[in-house]
This record gives structure tokens, C-alpha cells and sequence, in this order.
């Protein structure tokens, strides 16, 4: 019987698959699979998955004829699993020796639906370290009780998918799923989705996932149209959470959280392409609409001046039909 599920998706990323591959051999098991999706790259990328194949033990290697992005490629690797657990790892990060059987080991002691990890952020030579924001650790408690409070980072904040392990009744009951086809901020709906839902999660301090950030490839760095699909990640994360029966409780959480990313992406709106900054005003001015509008008055009334005169201004911004239908 497989215990555990690796799935990594790769694109494009022949750079830095080859540190990825060489911790993956670090962390391997006689009962660890390990599920590489090539998300139809262009680059040498496939040629290192396929030599990998031959060198490291429990591979299963998918390849996608049409890119679909990192939510897609994630829900292919879920479908295709075995294990009795399931978790993530991006084709650009890497892993310290024996961390995936020490995560492991943390969530079979715990004996609750998902654990929750810190990890090392790199950015060229400088390290630091992220933690999730929970202070109780190696605790077993209720993920709704994780959400609030509104006005501080909590958990739902923290929605790194790779930064965690999940028992296969999650996939069973239809919570690991992402949404297919976002291209960014596929983990938002996700990780609500998990804490609504979910009956138990921990929190560990368990260091081990080395996330490479600032990669030039990155849909983090690029400004281009793919990175408006936040504002389709986080109207879902509104819709859903409007539906729920503590709405009248969650809801600031996230319509302050989308806020937030909102006015993140227009106070630096001159990196997008012109015609991309034009059609993230238009979609944000719609988006702004669409919230609750007594939620959202308080939100931003609790916000610096700055980014709610900027939210503000776009509130009043008179929105196309056409806007609105996109």
C-alpha cells in the first residue's frame, strides 16, 4: 500500500528541477510515490522528468498535452494518487533530507485531517523563515476556529499547499481539489474551502520545504493577464463563504482579505501591462461591486487611508456590462 502521495508539478523549469529531483532522492520509501505533471513545458524540462523516472524509485510521470496551469496540474496528480496521504511540492523549491517521512510521522501522531508546516523562504543567498500563523502547535483543533479574527493574519493567510500533508479522506469528501484553471491564487478558495470544512488540522514546527522566491518565471514576478485570476479566486472564496452558516462571522475575514490583495496589485499597478493595468482596474471596480457592500463599507473604514481612497475611487468607477460579464 502506497502511505504517501508526492504530487510536483513541473513547467518550464529546467533551471531548477534538477535541485527539486536530487531532495526528492533525500525523501524517498518503498511506500512513497512520487507524481511529476509536466505541464506541457517547452523547455528541457521533460528530458530531466524522464531520466529522473529511471533513477528515482515510485515515479509516476503524467505529461499534459495543453497547459493548464498549476491548479490543473495539481488536480491531475490528486486524481492519480494512491496514498493514504497526499502533499504537494513545486518543480522550482526543494526539500531537506528526510523531511517528507518526519512530516509524515507528525500527522500519523496527531490523527487529524491536515497538518500545517513553517518553511524557508529563499530569495537568491538570503534565508528566512515563514511560519504559519498559529500560535498552538502540535495541537489537534478545528479549522473554522483558525479563520478569524479578521483583523490579523491567521491561518487562511497562509495558503501554501506544499506547506502541509492531507489524509486521503479530504480527496474522498472532495476538499483537496483546487479550481480548475486559475492560474494564481489557486490556493485562496482552497485553503478556505479546507477550513470550513474540515474536521481537525494541527500546526507543527517542522522545517523542511525551501521555497524559492523571486524565480523570473514566476507568476509572482510576471505582469501579465494570468495574474488577474485572483479576482476569480477570491470571488469564489466570497461566494462560498456567503453561504456558509457563520457568514455573518466570516465574511469580514474575507472581504478584508481581498481587499487587501486588491489594493496589493493597483499600488503597484505599472508593472502589469498597460492594457492588463486597464482591464485590473475595470474587473476590480466590478469585483468591489459584487461584495457585500454593508461588509464592505466597514472593511474599509477599518483600513489605511492610503489603499481605502484607492478602493474607494474605483467603487465609484462606473462599470460596462461587459465588465461585469467577465
Amino acid at each position: 500500500m502506497v502511505k504517501l502521495s508526492v504530487i510536483v508539478p513541473f513547467y518550464n523549469v529546467q533551471q531548477y528541477a534538477p535541485d527539486t529531483l536530487k531532495s526528492l532522492r533525500g525523501n524517498t520509501r518503498d511506500d512513497f510515490e512520487f507524481i511529476f505533471v509536466d505541464d506541457c513545458s517547452t523547455d528541457e524540462t521533460p528530458d530531466i522528468l524522464a531520466r529522473a523516472e529511471r533513477e528515482l524509485p515510485g515515479v509516476v510521470h503524467v505529461r499534459h498535452e495543453k497547459n493548464g496551469g498549476l491548479a490543473t496540474a495539481r488536480n491531475t496528480g490528486i486524481d492519480k494518487a494512491r496514498g493514504e496521504y497526499l502533499t504537494f511540492l513545486d518543480g522550482d523549491d526543494w526539500l531537506a533530507p528526510d523531511y517528507f517521512p518526519r512530516l509524515l510521522a507528525a500527522i500519523e501522531q496527531l490523527g487529524c485531517d491536515f497538518v500545517r508546516t513553517d518553511h524557508v523562504v529563499c530569495t537568491a543567498k538570503v534565508r528566512s523563515i515563514a511560519r504559519v500563523p498559529q500560535g498552538r502547535r502540535g495541537v489537534v483543533m478545528d479549522p473554522r476556529d483558525a479563520i478569524l479574527p479578521a483583523d490579523r493574519s491567521t491561518s487562511v493567510d497562509y495558503a501554501y499547499a506544499w506547506a502541509g500533508i492531507y489524509h486521503r479522506r479530504l480527496v474522498d469528501r472532495g476538499l483537496l481539489h483546487f479550481t480548475d484553471g486559475l492560474r494564481t491564487a489557486e490556493d485562496r478558495p482552497w485553503i478556505w474551502k479546507l477550513h470550513r470544512e474540515a474536521e481537525s488540522f494541527a500546526t507543527v514546527g517542522l522545517l523542511g520545504v525551501f521555497y524559492r522566491r523571486g524565480v523570473a518565471s514566476s507568476l509572482t514576478q510576471i505582469g501579465d493577464v494570468r495574474q488577474l485570476d485572483f479576482i476569480r479566486a477570491f470571488d469564489q472564496v466570497i461566494e462560498e463563504t456567503a453561504a456558509d452558516r457563520d457568514a455573518d462571522k466570516l465574511l469580514p475575514k474575507a472581504v478584508r482579505t481581498y481587499c487587501a490583495i486588491m489594493a496589493h496589485h493597483l499600488g503597484s499597478i505599472e508593472r502589469f501591462e498597460p492594457a492588463v493595468a486597464r482591464k485590473l482596474r475595470s474587473l476590480s471596480s466590478a469585483a468591489l461591486k459584487r461584495m457585500p457592500q454593508d461588509v464592505l463599507a466597514e472593511v474599509m473604514d477599518s483600513m489605511d487611508p492610503q489603499r481605502a481612497s484607492r478602493l474607494r475611487r474605483l467603487r465609484r468607477r462606473p462599470t460596462s456590462a461587459r465588465t461585469v460579464a467577465a
